[in-house]
């Protein structure tokens, strides 16, 4: 990683952990729509058991739990997942949840072919490289077990915000102190050469909107 890089990869870590501090619970309880999707395609799959990237403070994590997956949730802000375990022990759910402080661009703190289903809502599109973005979707092939079914979701370069702010080059834009990776559609493609690409769903989010990719493939057996 490149020394700018890693001032920008920092920023971004002390960034969130300042955020979640400040704001417990910012994204609310409920669940996303992508994690409710999620929950529908891994159970379909025969999935018991989630793995998700980028958790923080865990709302679909903890959905995950209610489900009935086992879930093992990663980020890298300590706070985030303080919050989560906490909401796990509110919600009776604690026993089915794990968490690991984590940063995607280290390997993935779980050995080959361990884990059923990964989900990540925005993790992908974060300050990553695209060079780094390959390596954590190869990371993930590494951890799942054949037939092991990826949901992933990714602001596109269709979003309003792509291209304002602070450009960070290979497609990264900072807006309001948060640095996102805005995906092309290639980027989509490539990174699912060796998988089953089931489906690439365009959606919105939020007030402005956010408009964002959700993308399911699944590993071959």
């Amino acid at each position: 990683m490149s020394d700018d890089a890693e001032d920008l990869a920092e920023t971004q870590r002390q960034h969130w952990q300042s955020t979640y501090t400040a704001h417990p619970g910012m994204y609310g309880a409920k669940p996303s729509a992508p994690a409710v999707h999620a929950a529908q395609a891994f159970r379909a799959a025969g999935v018991t058991d989630v793995l998700e990237l980028g958790a923080g403070h865990g709302r679909d994590a903890l959905h995950f739990a209610r489900e009935g997956f086992r879930v093992h949730a990663t980020d890298f802000s300590p706070t985030g997942l303080d919050q989560l375990r906490q909401a796990a022990r509110d919600q009776g759910v604690a026993g089915r949840v794990t968490t690991t402080v984590h940063d995607v661009r280290e390997p993935l703190p779980l050995p080959d072919s361990s884990v059923g289903a990964v989900f990540a809502h925005m993790l992908l599109c974060m300050a990553l490289s695209s060079q780094e973005i390959h390596a954590l979707v190869g990371e993930i092939r590494r951890v799942l077990r054949p037939g092991g079914v990826l949901v992933y979701t990714v602001r596109h370069t269709g979003d309003a915000h792509y291209g304002a702010g602070t450009p960070h080059g290979d497609d990264i834009y900072e807006h309001g102190g948060f640095a996102v990776h805005f995906f092309p559609r290639h980027l989509v493609d490539s990174l699912a050469d060796g998988w089953t690409l089931d489906e690439v769903h365009a959606f919105e989010e939020g007030d402005l909107p956010r408009r964002l990719w959700r993308v399911t493939q699944t590993l071959p057996r």
